[in-house]
C-alpha cells in the first residue's frame, strides 16, 4: 500500500520524495526556522500499525535518532531533529543533494579509480573509529548505506539497527540475525558476540566490491553465502583486476579475516594502512628494510632526543620517498596535512619564481599542513635526488602515547624554529 506525500511534518514543508528503504520514506524538505533544506525521512505507515511487529519496528526506527544524533562527524550524516506529528514518525537530517550512494559504483562497469576508492574508505574508516569510541557499532555497513556527495565526499548514514555499547555494562554482547546477509561478518551471520570489528569487516566487504565491481561471497542460495563467510577466503583482488596494488590485497585481506582478533582492531589502524596505501599510489614507496631506515634516520637532529625504542615506532609507522633532481614534491597552494623530514639530498623552497632558501638532511618542511591542513605556502622543489620520510597525523597516531607527545613537543620546537628563521629573514629583506 502506497504512502501518501504530506504536505508538511511538525515545522518541515514537504517538497518531494528523494529515496526509499526498508525503514521508510526520505523526503526533501524545507526548514523555514533555520531556512534550510534536510531530509525527512517518515516511518512507514503499515509497518507501524502491525500488530506482532509495529512496537519493535518503531523502536528500531527511532534508534537511529538516538545512536547518530549522539555523533559529529564529517562523514557521518548528521541527525538534525526527530519527533512525531499525529500517527507519522520522522527523523530529520542533513540532505546531501545530488548525490548517490556508493552501490552505482560497485559494477564492473562503472568503477571509480583506484586512488578515489582508497580516499573513500580511508574516510569510512576514520568515521567509523570515531563512532566506536563513542560507543556506537553500526552493524549495517554496506554501499547503500554509505551516500557519496556531489563533490566525492562520503556520508555513512542509517544507523537504525546501530548497537550502543554504554560504559555500565559489558563492551561486548550477542546481538542476534540483523543487518544485511551479504555485509556480516563470520560473528554476526553465527548470532554471535559481536565488537566494532564486524563493522571493518563489513568495509572490507565494500572496499572489495569497490575495486572489483564483484562481491567476495558471491552466492546462488543463502546457505553457500552463509557458508563461504564463515569458511571461504575470496579471491584475490587481482584475479579480476590486473592492476590492483599488492597493498591492497592485503589491506582488504587483513580488514575480511574470519577471526575478530586478526582484523584490524580500531578504523583508526585500517586508515593508516590506507593512508600508506594512497602514498604509494601518488610515489611507490622505497623497498628499504626496517633496519637501514632507523640507521639512516637515527643520526638527523630531529631523532637526537629520542631512545632506540621510539625511533623504531615513527620507522614503522611513517612513508618513505625518493625524487629525482629538479622534480617537484609539493606545490604552493595545494593542501594536504603531511610534512617531511629529509633523509638525504637538498631541495629548494620557492616562492612563486624565485628561490627563497635551501633545506638539507635533517631539515622538514610542510609543517603548517600537518598541522591545519591550510594551503601550501611554498613550492619545493628537489635540487638533487632526494630521500624523505613522510608523516601525517593518522600515521603518528599509530605509536605509543607517549611517543606521540615526545613527538609533539620537537615538532613543535621545530615548527618555532622556523617561524623566527622566517620571521628574521623577512625583517632583513625589509631592511
Amino acid at each position: 500500500m502506497s504512502q501518501s506525500i504530506p504536505e508538511k511534518l511538525g515545522k518541515y514543508e514537504i517538497e518531494g520524495q528523494v529515496g526509499r528503504g526498508s525503514m521508510g520514506i526520505v523526503y526533501q524538505a524545507y526548514d523555514p526556522f533555520e531556512d534550510r533544506k534536510v531530509a525527512v525521512k517518515v516511518a512507514l505507515a503499515d509497518s507501524l500499525r502491525d500488530k506482532e511487529s509495529g512496537a519493535r519496528y518503531r523502536k528500531m526506527f527511532f534508534n537511529e535518532a538516538h545512536t547518530a544524533g549522539m555523533l559529529r562527524h564529517p562523514n557521518i550524516l548528521e541527525i538534525l531533529d526527530a519527533g512525531a506529528d499525529g500517527e507519522e514518525c520522522y527523523i530529520v537530517m542533513e540532505l546531501v543533494g545530488n548525490g548517490d550512494t556508493l552501490k552505482s559504483y560497485c559494477r564492473p562497469d562503472n568503477l571509480l579509480d583506484i586512488r578515489h576508492v582508497v580516499e573513500i574508505i580511508f574516510k569510512c574508516a576514520k568515521a567509523l573509529d570515531y563512532a566506536h569510541r563513542q560507543g556506537v557499532i553500526h552493524r549495517d555497513i554496506k554501499p547503500t548505506n554509505i551516500l557519496l556527495t556531489a563533490d566525492m565526499d562520503v556520508k555513512i548514514g542509517d544507523f537504525s539497527i546501530a548497537h550502543l555499547v554504554k560504559a555500565d555494562t559489558t563492551q561486548t554482547m550477542p546481538m542476534g540475525f540483523v543487518g544485511s546477509p551479504r555485509y556480516m561478518s563470520p560473528e554476526q551471520v553465527q548470532e554471535d558476540t559481536i565488537t566494532n570489528q564486524t563493522d571493518l569487516f563489513s568495509l572490507g566487504i565494500v572496499m572489495y566490491e569497490l575495486l572489483t565491481g564483484k562481491h567476495p561471497f558471491s552466492a546462488d542460495s543463502f546457505s553457500r553465502l552463509i557458508h563461504k563467510i564463515i569458511n571461504e577466503r575470496p579471491p584475490l583482488l587481482s584475479s579480476y583486476r590486473a592492476d590492483i596494488p599488492d597493498i591492497l590485497e592485503k589491506i582488504v585481506h587483513h580488514a575480511m579475516q574470519k577471526q575478530p582478533d586478526k582484523r584490524y582492531r580500531m578504523g583508526l589502524n585500517m586508515a593508516a594502512d590506507l593512508s600508506l596505501a594512497f602514498d604509494f599510489l601518488e610515489k611507490p614507496e622505497l623497498e628499504i628494510d626496517a633496519e637501514e631506515r632507523f640507521n639512516a634516520v637515527k643520526p638527523l637532529h630531529f631523532f637526537q632526543e629520542f631512545n632506540d625504542a621510539e625511533i623504531w615506532e615513527i620507522v614503522r609507522a611513517c612513508g618513505w620517498q625518493e625524487f629525482e633532481p629538479s622534480a617537484e614534491i609539493i606545490t604552493e597552494g595545494e593542501v594536504d596535512d603531511s610534512f617531511f623530514i629529509i633523509i638525504s639530498g637538498v631541495v629548494e623552497v620557492r616562492k612563486g619564481a624565485h628561490v627563497v632558501g635551501l633545506l638539507g638532511a635533517g631539515d622538514c618542511f610542510g609543517e603548517m599542513g600537518y598541522l591545519s591542513k591550510t594551503e601550501r605556502s611554498a613550492t619545493i622543489v628537489a635540487q638533487e635526488a632526494v630521500r624523505l620520510m613522510k608523516i601525517n597525523s593518522t600515521l603518528i597516531d599509530q605509536v605509543s602515547v607517549e611517543c606521540q607527545l615526545h613527538f609533539s613537543r620537537v615538532f613543535l620546537r621545530t615548527l618555532v624554529k622556523r617561524l623566527a628563521a622566517t620571521t628574521a629573514m623577512l625583517a632583513v629583506q625589509n631592511n
